[in-house]
């Protein structure tokens, strides 16, 4: 079966109406007794109700809110009752998010994919140079057996080891794992199979992405003990292509900055700043040369923000477009996961290994296989879009390394690059540079909804998932206790009406119509990374952005980037213009200095 597009545009808001009636209406719909003589009527009055409607800029009069009382205290039943069943971390709402109610179908046939890697690479007199080489180059050193994957893991291991204790970028080293799988990968090469350009490749995860064997921390204290016994889907999908997992990395507690209960992760480029965050560890890593590539992800700015910091490209793909299965949740309906590499090539590289649904579907689908579904619209032989039972789609991922300037439109945030705001020359440099290679560039604006307004949506969607540590006083335990910070967060979000949390998701529709109408006429677009606006609607839409470094300030050392960004599930055109934007620029080619005994940039292309 499958929904039209204004059933999916709808699906969302209907159901979090009948989830707030269900509520609304108290323990009646909840299975346990509703009479309201089991609360204690001392709990509360209509004084109290009167003072608390404030909170919601409401005015109810006193017969009114008299009316109310035993409703009130309904609900209250109700939800001691839903507090007495457990609800782990990964348990989502029954309401789901659809990128695909913005109303654009998306592409259905996967084309072949010329990566254009090298046809000859020549491995450096200093090994100690591999360490930042990018992808595209380490695939070809490994395929052709000039290097093997076990002396690459040594050389990062040993990396790891010098530089870790001023970056604090590992969480729990992954060692025995790393060499097995590297032997593995040299055993597999010696009798002539290559899985491909991630083959023997060493790589980090974010400590939020569960691996069978080893802590999940999430950054925290109240969770350094966790021990998962599955793992993720984003690295079991990393193990087929034969990548070599070194070590889990920080991520700022509960994913918010990069201050995590082992200290703070610095960036290299300048150790006294922290890495930004979430995806701290794996930003930092990278640009270190501590890894070939890590992965991150992101509910509000957590890759493109650390990828800013440390000089690196990351990849924030469509919404749903990678399997969080076996991963952290902090916000069910902007969650998303992404590599974070050298270069847009890099990029491309992994996230060809990582897309897609947890599982493959069967060939045949009966009983007790997984259901799909399709797009409404299309016909009954395309393929089959969406896994029902995990939600994650199943699309092509059409890339070609060369961008098409010609038949290509490119779009620009005109009122954002002419606002006045941080490193804007470095921004106005990449137009020129990108009008120099043949673009045309056509202004743009972004939707006028105000987006701020309904940016609690993930701040009521992370409270729910640690509902416990604030019920429990557990959340005394983070690191960070200031007003700004998850603790506080987590406590006023307890107070945003349901009402307001279904409407805000109801303007949610609306941004994300009048989005896909203000990118109608361009193929992809170029924003400022923070100005303008863009990071917070596109999260809010599920939009894919790619962040590439820019220049670097010459006062703190520290990079600036630009974000290139497209329609929903075309990462391919994105990360094409990034990368074109990469092969005239020098910038994501630079290297930390102090962490290579040279400053000179590599040729990574």
């Amino acid at each position: 079966m499958g929904y039209g597009m204004k059933q999916i545009s709808w699906f969302m808001a209907g159901a979090a109406v009948a989830t707030a009636m269900i509520i609304g209406f108290g323990s009646r719909f909840a299975g346990v007794d509703a009479d309201p003589a089991g609360i204690d009527e001392s709990l509360f009055d209509t004084q109290d109700v009167a003072r608390a409607q404030q909170l919601s800029g409401l005015h109810f009069d006193e017969a009114q809110r008299d009316s109310m009382m035993d409703g009130l205290r309904a609900n209250l039943e109700a939800y001691e009752a839903m507090r007495g069943i457990d609800l782990p971390n990964h348990v989502p709402p029954a309401m789901q998010f659809n990128v695909l109610a913005a109303g654009r179908l998306p592409a259905l046939e996967q084309r072949p994919i010329d990566w254009k890697l090298p046809e000859v690479v020549t491995p450096p007199e200093n090994r100690e140079e591999l360490a930042f080489y990018p992808v595209e180059k380490l695939a070809v050193l490994i395929r052709e057996r000039q290097i093997t994957s076990l002396e690459l893991t040594e050389l990062y291991l040993d990396r790891i080891a010098r530089y870790n204790d001023e970056l604090k970028t590992v969480v729990t080293l992954t060692p025995d794992l790393a060499r097995r799988q590297a032997r593995q990968a040299d055993e597999e090469l010696a009798s002539g199979l290559w899985r491909g350009p991630l083959h023997g490749i060493p790589y980090g995860s974010k400590d939020l992405l569960d691996l069978a064997g080893y802590p999940s921390t999430w950054g925290s204290a109240i969770y350094k003990d966790q021990a998962p016994t599955e793992t993720a889907a984003v690295i079991r999908k990393l193990d087929d292509a034969g990548a070599v997992h070194l070590a889990k990395l920080s991520l700022g507690e509960l994913a918010w900055g990069d201050v995590w209960f082992g200290g703070m992760t610095r960036s290299p480029w300048n150790t006294e700043f922290g890495s930004s965050g979430s995806s701290a560890g794996s930003a930092s890593a990278t640009a270190a040369g501590l890894m070939a590539f890590a992965i991150g992800s992101e509910t509000l700015g957590s890759i493109v923000s650390p990828s800013t910091r440390n000089g690196v490209t990351g990849l924030r793909p469509t919404y749903d477009r990678v399997s969080r299965h076996g991963a952290m949740a902090l916000s069910w309906s902007m969650d998303k996961i992404g590599p974070i590499t050298r270069s847009a090539h890099d990029a491309a590289l992994v996230f060809a290994a990582i897309h897609g649904p947890a599982e493959r579907p069967r060939e045949t689908v009966g009983a007790g296989s997984d259901r799909r579904e399709t797009v409404a619209g299309t016909a009954a032989a395309d393929p089959v879009l969406i896994h029902r039972k995990t939600g994650v789609f199943d699309l092509p991922f059409n890339y070609d390394p060369d961008f098409d300037f010609e038949n290509l439109r490119i779009g620009y945030v005109k009122s954002a690059f002419e606002a006045d705001y941080g490193y804007r020359e470095y921004d106005r440099a990449v137009l020129e540079v990108l009008e120099s290679l043949g673009a045309q560039l056509v202004p743009i604006e972004l939707p006028d909804i105000p987006a701020a307004a309904i940016r609690f949506i993930l701040s009521v969607e992370a409270a729910a998932a640690f509902d416990e540590i604030t019920r429990s006083g557990r959340d005394t335990m983070m690191v960070r206790q200031i007003k700004n910070a998850w603790p506080n967060v987590f406590r006023t979000s307890r107070f945003v009406p349901a009402v307001e949390y279904i409407q805000a998701n109801r303007i949610r529709t609306l941004l994300m119509e009048q989005m896909e109408e203000a990118i109608s006429g361009v193929d992809v677009y170029v924003s400022p990374s923070f100005a303008g606006g863009n990071l917070l609607i596109t999260n809010l839409t599920g939009h894919p952005s790619v962040v590439v470094p820019t220049g670097f300030d010459p006062e703190s050392g520290l990079p600036a980037s630009i974000t290139f960004n497209g329609h929903l599930f075309d990462e391919g055109t994105v990360l094409a213009l990034a990368r074109a934007y990469q092969s005239v620029t020098e910038h994501h080619r630079r290297i930390p200095p102090g962490f290579h005994d040279s400053t000179e940039p590599e040729d990574g292309e």
